[in-house]
């Protein structure tokens, strides 16, 4: 459970964003939306291998 204390004289609103910035950090959405549906493991290696394909080839051209 996420705990935000209220500062004094502080905005409702920006204790909200400051909430809802925590919230994203933790990734619970994230992982939530990885669970809905099942992946086999070499679905999800393949998946990475490409990032990481896509990643070099970008790098490479960023040097030049």
């Amino acid at each position: 459970m996420l705990i935000i204390p209220a500062k004094e004289g502080e905005n409702i609103d920006r204790g909200i964003k400051r909430y809802k910035r925590k919230y994203r950090n933790t990734k619970v959405l994230q992982e939530i939306r990885e669970r809905k549906e099942y992946t086999k493991p070499s679905a999800s290696k393949r998946e990475q291998l490409k990032k990481a394909q896509y990643k070099e080839r970008f790098l490479l051209e960023q040097e030049k």
